[in-house]
């Protein structure tokens, strides 16, 4: 039997999830998650085989919650569900140790079939993602470039927090929800080891940011 824990901030989503869970006799869903910090509670509560984790959560970004629970623990393996399938997003994930990426709308066969590969280690990845992130290992990475830890779209948020601005400025500047451009933030403090905006503020602006 193959533990599964959903986390997902949307209950619609879990609640879909757990009927395509529902047809199979292999896969257990053992508990759900709303926001990233409650999905590392979780885990390491339940003791999940495989965590179907979402990215964009309040709380803890899922890419943050994907590399915490898997230093707290690794016999868990974390397959990605989300809507976002940008370059960055897809290289971050699997930097952080996502053993998998799914979009989301792929189909509920599809989505067991990767359930299965993951709580047996083995990667999932479409053909296309397969491609994209074989070109980009094989590809030598910019050494010049400031905060390499961060995406390109926490980079240019970062940037813009650099020259004074809202998080609401920013997502009009970017299209953005302000929820989002805060989701963001929180990963940004996260992954700088900083728990102030100011400190990311100041920490940009000595590295050239915000001009």
């Amino acid at each position: 039997m193959i533990r599964v824990l959903l986390a997902d901030d949307h209950p619609l989503v879990r609640q879909g999830l757990r009927a395509v869970f529902g047809t199979v006799d292999d896969i257990d869903v053992v508990g759900e998650a709303g926001d990233g910090r409650d999905a590392v509670r979780r885990t390491v509560e339940l003791s999940p085989d495989v965590v179907l984790m979402d990215l964009q959560m309040p709380g803890l970004h899922g890419i943050e919650a994907t590399g915490e629970i898997l230093t707290r623990r690794p016999a868990t393996t974390v397959l990605v569900l989300t809507m976002f399938e940008d370059d960055d997003t897809v290289f971050a994930a699997v930097r952080a140790g996502a053993i998998g990426y799914l979009v989301k709308g792929a189909d509920g066969r599809d989505i067991i079939a990767a359930v299965r590969a993951a709580a047996a280690g083995q990667p999932v990845f479409g053909a296309a993602l397969a491609g994209r992130l074989k070109g980009w290992f094989a590809t030598p990475q910019r050494k010049d470039r400031p905060f390499p830890e961060l995406t390109s779209r926490e980079l240019e948020i970062l940037d813009h927090l650099a020259a004074g601005r809202s998080n609401t400025e920013i997502g009009g500047l970017l299209h953005l929800s302000a929820k989002t451009v805060a989701n963001n933030v929180s990963a940004i403090l996260h992954k700088l080891q900083i728990s102030h905006r100011t400190q990311a503020i100041v920490q940009a602006r000595e590295a050239g940011l915000g001009r």
